[in-house]
């Protein structure tokens, strides 16, 4: 049976690094906060420092891998929209904003056109609203 997807699911979570990475390095925060005010020695906020900057380390590399998969998923989007809408929508694709072509990658050809219309009139102006637009929603699960 395939994998659905929908509003209320599509959100995507790694586990490795919502759920195991990102808690251990909060937690290593915590205690080299707690230890360095017990025992304030140069040593003990260099370690407060060190365990801050490995938290910034892995929310930067994140960022990163999110910013080139956006930048993807914009081209992607731009080369089907060129297939999918009328030609007097086509000329318009750059009109849209970045947040709304990745929200647009979920909704079929056939709805397409329709939710275009409604981002370039102003009516859709989230990511958020142009998702719970969509429905038929095609499932995307090569996320980062």
């Amino acid at each position: 049976m395939p994998r659905t997807q929908s509003y209320a699911t599509h959100r995507r979570w790694f586990p490795l690094f919502h759920f195991v990475l990102q808690p251990l390095l909060a937690v290593n925060l915590v205690l080299t906060i707690v230890w360095a005010t017990r025992e304030p020695t140069l040593a003990r906020w260099w370690a407060v420092a060190m365990a801050a900057a490995l938290i910034l380390i892995s929310v930067t590399a994140r960022l990163m891998a999110l910013t080139v998969q956006n930048r993807l998923i914009r081209l992607e989007q731009r080369l089907r929209l060129a297939a999918v809408l009328p030609p007097d929508l086509r000329g318009r694709v750059a009109e849209l904003r970045t947040r709304q072509l990745l929200a647009l990658r979920f909704a079929s050809d056939a709805e397409l056109p329709a939710l275009v219309r409604r981002c370039l009139a102003g009516e859709l102006r989230s990511a958020d609203a142009v998702k719970r637009e969509i429905r038929e929603w095609q499932p995307d699960f090569l996320r980062v």
